[in-house]
């Protein structure tokens, strides 16, 4: 490792480095397992820009998480890995998509774009006329994630655990039961449609306020999204454009590039 600028994507099982490496991190461990696997990632740069779920500070670098990386709840990352005067820039890691593909990917050419990440939570991003909308803290200015839905939430119903219920055959992962929609099992197809639906019906009035031109779809389920995404256009004006992000496996690196 050299002191060049690295590129890091921190998730709640491993850190990927633009380098090739990745890190195994417990977002459950104590402090000083978190620290170490941090600084294991850092190597020896000084200068990264790391994508990170929140809730965290992206503007001071601070962990404000309760449901995981609970042990360094209120910490700078520069002290936490003991390089308080380190140059180190944050983004959430669904804004740095979003961004990835208007600078360079799906959503290029495009003043008025959104995205929705779909894999083990729901994230959702906006960029508008030129930057991506964030509130005070840089976290998405919008969330639909924790918005109202039958008898919860909407994440609980489209993400992972979400498909997987509504499946309802224990130990079946998303991916096999995309594998069988593919081969044309009703119930399997009928899941993914109405997971589009659920999506659409919710996102459709957001899309609408903000004037989005198109809707990048990212995150593992997306590898899916032709099950989907027929049932989340029909809730969508027609001149939205629905697409997946133009590099799954390297679409948060790719935001990173820009930072």
């Amino acid at each position: 490792m050299t002191r060049d600028k690295i590129l890091l994507d921190i998730g709640g099982t491993f850190i990927k480095c633009s380098d090739g490496r990745t890190i195994p991190i417990e977002s459950d461990g104590a402090r000083e397992e978190i620290a170490s696997s941090l600084r294991a990632a850092l190597g020896e740069a000084n200068s990264a820009a790391i994508a990170i779920p929140g809730p965290f500070n992206y503007n001071d670098g601070t962990f404000l998480m309760k449901h995981k990386f609970v042990d360094v709840y209120g910490e700078r990352f520069a002290n936490l890995v003991g390089r308080p005067s380190g140059n180190f820039s944050f983004i959430h890691d669904v804004n740095c998509m979003l961004l990835g593909e208007v600078v360079s990917g799906a959503g290029k050419g495009h003043e008025r774009a959104a995205l929705i990440a779909l894999g083990t939570g729901l994230g959702f991003s906006m960029y508008v006329d030129g930057k991506v909308l964030t509130n005070d803290m840089g976290s998405p200015l919008v969330s639909i994630w924790k918005l109202p839905y039958r008898d919860g939430i909407l994440e609980d119903y489209v993400s992972k655990r979400g498909i997987m219920g509504r499946y309802g055959e224990p130990g079946i992962t998303v991916k096999e039961i995309a594998r069988r929609a593919f081969s044309g099992d009703e119930k399997a197809k009928a899941v993914f449609a109405e997971t589009g639906d659920m999506i659409g019906e919710n996102v459709a009035p957001i899309l609408k306020e903000y004037r989005i031109s198109i809707l990048l779809l990212g995150g593992q389920i997306s590898r899916s999204a032709e099950l989907f995404i027929p049932a989340l256009k029909a809730h969508l004006p027609k001149d939205i454009t629905v697409s997946v992000v133009s590099d799954i496996d390297n679409a948060t690196f790719n935001g990173l590039k820009e930072l």
